[in-house]
């Protein structure tokens, strides 16, 4: 409290703040200060997010049309390689500075590069300027080779400080482009990270996807492959069909509606273009890649719109002149829940929301993506007849059967719900026509419910992903509970009704378990569930159905043996026990349920056999009643939370955010 004394001028004692306090920090010393500004933390996820920035700068060059082939490379030390065939980072004197080549103004100053003005490339992955000069700040040591104009010249640094200027190598009469090699910073990262090959294979080939006009060689120092990732120690990715061929390795095992695949690509009246792979699977477990300038945009944005309004807009008018006076009632959600979507854009000055370019936010991308597209399909639905039929009689279908529960306004009972009408389309439904044994996840976003409907046993668990942090009831009106479409969605699949129509018996599954990343986000995502669940499902919990599920935040190795940490106490628990006495314990920090792979969420988070399970109840705290500290928690008073923190702040000593 004494704390909050000085910072409000409440403490006459306090120590006087003047021009003295104020410390500027040049360089590139912001970076190493505070990397998770730049890379959004120290753990592995960002560390390997070293790799994107040095391969998007590459990317950029084959997307700009100057380099045909990149090279990417992981040796024994922590080093990694990658190298292009384009153009080469000048080496000149740079116009402002003149005792420095545009080289090292490049690596070492934040906000500098040649994506700003547009004249040296058109579109680009790498927008802010930080991604080479962040890598060199955070590697204990970098090289950059450059070879231009039948000259190779080199550069050496040392946690983003020159060793010395540019100097020329030698002559290069058959090479060109650029070479960056560097090592993370132990300092930085921690001398328990080493960079995964799996990941690496993964990320070089999901590029080569991306831009079919780029030929991306893999090799890896065999004696860091795991036999059990299967990957190679050498590799060459190629798809002259870009996202056609990305699609299709998706859906290689699976039924389709049709069998045909919308694709194509499409100029942009403004300039850039759009390319997207479409596919309708028979299972409804879609799944959704959204891309702008090759960078993954995970929660989509303007360029979604565009598809998703493109597509529903040719649905209803090939229904139109074909007779189907039912697809007149076709939504976006209709044409395109349940499909395998791609879809790659590239445009000149994208603006994401956030820093880790997770949405794209341009308005005008909306109108120019869907005219792009629009009559594209139009076109092929005319000229895939009885395939066009096929589609739209499944598309119709689904808006039928949307019509159909917003008429029942709920489901009744598990048969008669599944056998009649159709569940959000995000859903993917346990086989299992009874409620005894089963179970639903409730997820956080299309990746991690990628994952657990990977990692799920189809008999007994169902799968409800849910885009972002969900509405706050306890603030939030009637309207805009009615509105808002993920709480539709869950109540839909929970098929019990809510509010005064709930109806216990109607439950459609036995356990309902919220599963969220064991973070700060995660954290906050339960409680928003849990208060929605309190309110409107409140005899859910008294009668013992609603549980939370305790993913781990640590996988901790060493030789043969894993474990995994729920937290910080529980992974020094096992440092303790498990591996007692043991040196050099390999530790990862899971970045989010969407990282681990199936297998390791089966065996840690969903297998009924080896799990941990919290359930919820409802208990007075001291003497308390619930529904008050509710409200004071998740309702319109900011000043009850507060003081509720200040009168529990002891209670916390240690926070891990």
């Amino acid at each position: 409290m004494s704390d909050l004394l000085d910072l409000a001028g409440g403490n006459a004692s306090a120590k006087s703040y003047t021009a003295e306090d104020i410390e500027v920090l040049e360089g590139l010393e912001p970076v190493r200060r505070r990397p998770g500004m730049y890379i959004g933390g120290t753990d592995l996820h960002a560390m390997h997010h070293l790799v994107a920035e040095i391969l998007d700068n590459a990317m950029d060059e084959a997307v700009a049309g100057h380099a045909s082939r990149i090279e990417i490379e992981l040796e024994q030390g922590n080093r990694v390689t990658i190298r292009d065939n384009g153009r080469g980072i000048p080496v000149d004197p740079h116009p402002r500075f003149p005792d420095k080549s545009a080289l090292e103004v490049i690596m070492t100053t934040l906000h500098s590069g040649g994506k700003f003005g547009g004249k040296a490339y058109a579109t680009s992955g790498g927008l802010h300027g930080v991604g080479v000069s962040v890598v060199n700040a955070l590697s204990a040591d970098l090289l950059v080779e450059v070879a231009r104009n039948r000259m190779l010249w080199q550069q050496r640094f040392e946690r983003g400080q020159p060793l010395g200027p540019v100097e020329a190598a030698g002559a290069a009469p058959n090479r060109r482009g650029t070479t960056v090699i560097f090592r993370p910073d132990p300092e930085i990262f921690g001398t328990d990270k080493e960079f995964k090959p799996a990941l690496l294979h993964r990320m070089a080939r999901s590029k080569a996807y991306l831009y079919r006009g780029v030929e991306i060689r893999w090799k890896c120092d065999p004696a860091l492959l795991d036999p059990k990732d299967g990957v190679p120690a050498s590799d060459t990715f190629h798809f002259p069909a870009g996202l056609e061929d990305f699609l299709k390795s998706l859906l290689s095992e699976r039924e389709l509606v049709v069998d045909e695949l919308f694709t194509g690509e499409a100029e942009l009246e403004q300039g850039g273009r759009v390319e997207w792979a479409i596919g309708w699977p028979l299972d409804e477990e879609g799944y959704q890649g959204w891309y702008c300038n090759t960078v993954p945009t995970p929660l989509g944005g303007t360029h979604e719109n565009g598809l998703r309004n493109a597509l529903a807009r040719a649905f209803r008018a090939h229904g139109e002149r074909t007779g189907m006076k039912k697809a007149t009632t076709l939504t976006a959600d209709d044409a395109c829940g349940g499909a395998a979507i791609l879809l790659s854009l590239f445009i000149r000055e994208p603006q994401f929301q956030g820093q880790t370019k997770e949405k794209l936010v341009n308005t005008e991308v909306t109108r120019i993506v869907e005219a792009a597209i629009k009559d594209r399909f139009e076109l092929w639905l005319g000229e895939h007849g009885g395939t066009a039929t096929r589609l739209l009689e499944h598309v119709v279908n689904r808006a039928e059967e949307r019509l159909a529960r917003r008429k029942a306004k709920e489901e009744v009972g598990r048969k008669s719900a599944t056998r009649r009408l159709r569940l959000p389309g995000k859903l993917a439904d346990c086989s299992n026509d009874e409620r005894q044994g089963t179970e639903i996840f409730l997820v956080e976003g299309d990746s991690a419910g990628g994952s657990a409907k990977q990692a799920r046993q189809r008999e007994i668990q169902a799968i409800l992903p849910l885009r972002g942090k969900i509405l706050n009831v306890a603030s939030a009106t009637a309207d805009k509970l009615k509105e808002n479409k993920e709480l539709q969605d869950l109540t839909t699949a929970l098929g019990c009704g809510a509010g005064k129509h709930f109806r216990s018996e109607d439950l459609r599954y036995e356990r309902v378990i919220i599963m969220t990343d064991a973070d700060v986000d995660g954290a906050h995502i339960a409680a928003l569930l849990i208060t929605f669940f309190y309110r409107e499902m409140r005899p859910l919990i008294e009668r013992g159905h609603l549980y939370l599920a305790q993913p781990p935040l640590y996988r901790l190795a060493h030789g043969g043996t894993i474990a995994y940490a729920r937290d910080e106490r529980d992974r020094q628990r096992l440092t303790e026990t498990v591996f007692k006495g043991k040196k050099n314990i390999e530790v990862g920090r899971f970045k989010g349920l969407g990282e681990m792979n199936p297998s390791q969420l089966k065996e840690t988070t969903m297998d009924p056999r080896k799990r941990q399970l919290l359930q919820i109840r409802i208990e007075d705290v001291e003497g308390k009643p619930t529904y008050e500290l509710v409200d004071d928690l998740m309702g319109k008073k900011p000043e009850l939370r507060l003081a509720f923190i200040q009168d529990n702040a002891k209670l916390a000593p240690t926070l891990d955010v």
